[in-house]
């Protein structure tokens, strides 16, 4: 009973702290629940909710955009550097509210450094990570005024230590450092996938355990000043703000020092506080100081899988440790599902398995890695070995079953029925029969044969080609390499037999290096040399590592797959442009045909007349860069626009207009999603 006024209190602030931020309905709640408090006598529930109320609105109050044009202040950045295929930024503070600043090249200020900013912004207010700011601020001049001090100091000198005691950086020593510190810049963005859908990702998402850890090495650390449990609580509450700092303060950390604090604090003064309690009283306490934290998608997944825990950990089980720990991780992943759904649309069926194994795996990297780190390097490679199966094992996992409501729907009666009836064996034949119904349910679509998919992959292109028979061609990646990989699953693809890239822009290539390695590939066609990028480097040097040949075709030469026939016409010659570099081919199935045109602009286009063809993908994601004449004189009754959210205003609206007036069929991906068009 306890334990529910505590958690009922917690609950009430949040709450409060959220309305603040609603306007009048909120205030009006939130009076409603002011009152009965105080008619209940409940005072201090009032004031609580009253100042949460209060600090939430404050928190909630828009921000007032930065002026247009040239801008020059002092700001502090406050959040980690964000690397980005653009180029990388940070959080400001400008004294009115945090700004995002561009950075120059290699600039990696640390969170509390002090700059002076010269540089130019539209003034247009956004949101980014889910913090709103004033403004983008590109800079031409960052001058370093002051490096962090205090905690902040001591927090990143933890941070850069462990982040040279594991170089060289590999995909291993990067989890290890998603271990230690919450650091995951250093993991290829397809594995931080893969730990997200194998319900890992919260291993690398610095929480209780890590602050244990902390904790416990900090204690050893201090040798004798730490005999005696309030020399070694005064010792935590020194340490934690420090550990929250190298870690970043992202929000499950937060939670989790502050929880810690409270029971040092408790210990300190001789008081014992009930989970419950603690965790009811972090929660109040943090939303109150920092609202915002509240609205946070890692705080809220945070709170519920503590909650999930401490539900799971009381489950009356026999079957000795692998039946309580299955519990607790099953409590977990029924505690967050709701926000796993909310926020990404999908859960990982069988986590609870997955983290049955990976556990003891982390903790032994962990551990190793903290003592690697610490004092004896020699362990950094096995705890960086155990990275690396822990990743081996995600990859297996993440094409598990992946369920939205109805599959936790079947997930909750299951748990409601293991409650009611108590028996471990019984239970666990429905929870098998309920798996074995889902993943009947949830086996991923295929492509017909003969058939081409305009993938949906935002603003860039990607168009997956089926022959049949398990024979398929991918022309071009699109811009991000998790979305291309999670389609390609989507639909069943085990191989590429050929991948076209038209050419070498990031919305084109970038994706594809999700594929090497993971997704058997055939051959690669492709104009290597020309026009080069960051990403199309990459991706070349990882077919290299994995003898993908490639192969630079000519016009005229062409190849069947299946049904398909794939026709090479352009370019006809070299071009300045690397849009006109475009590879343009034409994709022949029984009676249709779809021509397939990159980026072409109206300089190559000028050399590609005479052509036809049943379906247009629309050059440039439907840019103002084509030909009008050019767009009319294909003659397709179908025009696919591959497009996603951009600032380049495409698709342009004459295009659009060219088309319909061909009595053309429009069809755009960022409108109707993937677009599937039968060539038989």
């Amino acid at each position: 009973m306890a334990s529910r006024a505590w958690i009922t209190g917690a609950a009430l602030v949040w709450f409060a702290s959220a309305a603040g931020g609603w306007g009048g309905p909120g205030y009006a709640a939130v009076a409603a629940l002011v009152a009965a408090a105080v008619v209940s006598r409940r005072h201090l529930a009032a004031i609580l909710m009253a100042i949460a109320a209060i600090t939430g609105w404050a928190a909630a109050r828009p921000l007032q955009p930065l002026q247009a044009g040239d801008v020059q202040f002092i700001g502090v950045v406050t959040s980690a550097v964000v690397h980005g295929p653009y180029g990388s930024w940070v959080f400001v503070e400008t004294g009115e509210g945090p700004a995002l600043l561009e950075l120059p090249e290699e600039m990696t200020p640390a969170r509390g450094t002090r700059l002076t900013i010269l540089g130019r912004t539209s003034g247009e207010p956004g949101k980014a990570r889910g913090v709103a700011y004033r403004g983008v601020v590109r800079a031409r001049e960052v001058a370093v005024v002051a490096g962090p001090g205090g905690v902040l100091r001591a927090g990143e000198q933890i941070r850069q230590r462990v982040l040279s005691a594991l170089e060289p950086m590999d995909a291993g020593r990067a989890l290890i450092a998603g271990f230690l510190i919450g650091d995951t810049t250093g993991l290829d963005p397809v594995d931080i996938e893969a730990m997200r859908r194998a319900g890992l990702s919260h291993f690398t998402a610095v929480s209780g355990s890590n602050v244990a850890l902390f904790l416990g090495l900090l204690f050893v650390a201090a040798g004798p000043l730490s005999l005696g449990p309030k020399r070694r609580s005064v010792i935590g509450l020194l340490g934690l703000p420090v550990y929250a700092a190298a870690t970043g303060f992202e929000p499950s950390v937060m939670r989790a020092s502050v929880m810690a604090g409270l029971v040092l604090v408790g210990r300190l003064l001789g008081k014992s506080l009930e989970a419950w309690q603690v965790m009811a009283l972090a929660v109040a306490g943090l939303v109150m100081m920092q609202p915002s934290i509240g609205r946070s998608a890692g705080f809220q997944l945070s709170v519920a899988a503590t909650a999930g825990v401490l539900v799971g950990a009381r489950w009356p089980l026999s079957g000795g440790y692998v039946a309580r720990a299955l519990a607790v991780t099953a409590g977990a992943q029924l505690a967050v599902a709701p926000l796993l759904l909310l926020y990404f649309g999908r859960v990982p069926l069988l986590s609870p398995v997955a983290n049955l194994v990976a556990a003891p795996i982390v903790t032994v990297a962990t551990l190793a890695g903290s003592v690697g780190v610490a004092v004896f390097h020699p362990l950094v490679p096995a705890a960086a070995w155990s990275g690396d199966v822990v990743l081996a094992l995600a990859h297996s996992v993440a094409s598990w079953p992946q369920v939205g409501w109805m599959g936790v729907g079947f997930a909750a009666m299951t748990g409601m029925l293991f409650w009611r009836i108590k028996q471990w064996r019984g239970a666990m034949a429905v929870v098998a029969a309920t798996l074995l119904v889902v993943a009947v349910l949830i086996n991923p679509s295929s492509l017909s044969a003969d058939s081409v998919a305009v993938l949906d992959v935002g603003q860039g292109d990607a168009i997956l080609l089926s022959g049949g028979q398990g024979r398929y061609v991918l022309v071009d990646g699109g811009p991000d390499p998790v979305r291309l990989l999670d389609k390609i699953r989507a639909f069943g693809v085990r191989q590429i037999e050929l991948v076209v890239v038209t050419h070498l822009h990031a919305d084109h290539v970038d994706g594809l290096t999700a594929l090497v390695g993971r997704v058997p590939i055939g051959e690669v066609w492709a104009h290597a040399e020309r026009h080069p990028t960051p990403g199309s480097e990459k991706l070349f040097t990882l077919l290299a590592v994995h003898g993908v040949p490639v192969v630079a075709p000519v016009v005229g030469q062409s190849v069947e797959v299946g049904d398909l026939r794939i026709t090479v016409l352009g370019p006809q010659r070299r071009y300045d442009s690397s849009n006109d570099e475009s590879l343009v081919t034409l994709v022949e199935g029984r009676s249709r045909s779809i021509l397939l045109s990159g980026d072409v602009e109206k300089f190559g286009q000028a050399d590609l007349q005479g052509l036809h063809a049943d379906v247009l993908k629309v050059p440039h994601h439907g840019g103002g860069t084509s030909d009008a004449d050019w767009l009319t004189s294909i003659g397709a009754d179908l025009a696919v626009i591959s497009v996603g959210e951009n600032d380049f205003g495409h698709p342009a609206a004459w295009v659009v207009e060219v088309l319909l007036e061909t009595g053309a069929e429009v069809r755009r991906t960022d409108l109707d999603g993937d677009v599937i068009v039968p060539l038989d």
